[in-house]
């Protein structure tokens, strides 16, 4: 009777260049170490010479693991994203810290289960958040443009001061006027801004109509104060609304639920968890804003407005966001339209 291969748990520490690979047998030992481009293909490669059938291959969540994952797993190779918080925390105990431990870390710890793994994300929900950070990037050299100006007329004593949108470069102008190095410095940066407005505009028109081809998000924006970009940012986060058993999870998983620190007699509960995406975090935060002070009349609203009166202003929005979450994976699931007069079933 012929042995049965040696089953492998192999764990990837990736870098930009390099990824650090440690492979472990089934029975804890370790039987082979290297070093590779961290590039799919050359991962799959050196996998598959490997003497023994690889059980699953571990990486922790980052940049380049999802694009990694994808490829690994089309090459018919099992491949688990384990959770960064859980991994940091195991590595960080370690006395010595090298690509070479932190692979063996990753290892042990896929051999032996101790791991929470983590959703890859399809193509199209890694595809929009690309769309969506160049408008934030193209959004943050405008503001920055135009602080830098604020503050290179201020040293010589000129305020721009409190002036509606579309009289600051107007206001700029006037200020450097009969200034010829003043003229020439600010010039070329109003030139700038106006071009990157230029480009946000055509990226606000595409993110607006993105959102509305996509069924999914139409049904989203449904809620009051639940715009394109929260719509676009929830959808690609969640990506696959069936991994969450209950939408009461949701919640936890965006990190707006407290933290806690029970030890003995001692249990004190903290600000919310912070855990997850915070892009998505922040969008839902903006959202529930949005429906506080901006938003039509509903049930939500006013159920928010009853906690700010007992808890203030900033616990009621948190509050209101993570209920937002949770209300909108619900809608996803059922299909359904946000209705404003009625609450139980967003929440079942």
């Amino acid at each position: 009777m012929e042995d049965e291969e040696m089953r492998l748990f192999i764990g990837l520490d990736v870098s930009l260049a390099k990824t650090a690979i440690c492979v472990i047998s089934e029975h804890g030992k370790i039987v082979n170490e290297a070093q590779v481009a961290s590039e799919p293909e050359a991962l799959v490669r050196w996998a598959r010479e490997q003497e023994g059938t690889v059980a699953a291959i571990g990486l922790e969540a980052g940049p380049l693991s999802q694009w990694l994952h994808l490829g690994l797993t089309d090459a018919g190779l099992d491949v688990v994203l384990m959770e960064t918080r859980q991994v940091k925390g195991a590595l960080k105990a370690m006395p010595i810290k090298t690509d070479r431990r932190n692979a063996e870390g990753i290892a042990r710890r896929l051999h032996l289960g101790l791991f929470t793994p983590v959703h890859c994300k399809s193509v199209s929900a890694q595809e929009v958040p690309a769309v969506v950070g160049a408008r934030k990037a193209i959004q943050q050299g405008m503001i920055a443009l135009k602080m830098s100006m604020r503050g290179l007329l201020r040293n010589f004593g000129l305020k721009v001061g409190a002036i509606s949108r579309g009289r600051y470069d107007q206001r700029i102008r006037e200020l450097a006027d009969g200034n010829p190095m003043l003229e020439t410095a600010t010039a070329p940066m109003l030139r700038a801004r106006a071009s990157l407005r230029q480009e946000l505009a055509g990226l606000e028109r595409l993110v607006r109509q993105m959102a509305q081809d996509d069924p999914v998000c139409r049904r989203l924006m449904s809620m009051p104060g639940v715009g394109a970009m929260v719509a676009l940012t929830y959808r690609s986060a969640v990506d696959d609304p069936s991994r969450f058993r209950s939408s009461k999870k949701v919640g936890a998983w965006v990190g707006m639920t407290p933290s806690r620190n029970q030890s003995g007699e001692r249990d004190v509960s903290g600000g919310i968890t912070k855990a997850g995406d915070v892009n998505l975090r922040r969008a839902v935060c903006q959202a529930a804003t949005v429906m506080m002070h901006r938003g039509r009349s509903t049930w939500l609203r006013t159920w928010g407005a009853q906690v700010a009166r007992r808890r203030g202003g900033k616990r009621a929005m948190v509050a209101l966001a993570r209920r937002m979450s949770v209300i909108l994976h619900r809608m996803w699931l059922d299909d359904a339209d946000f209705r404003s007069d009625l609450a139980g079933p967003h929440e079942a």
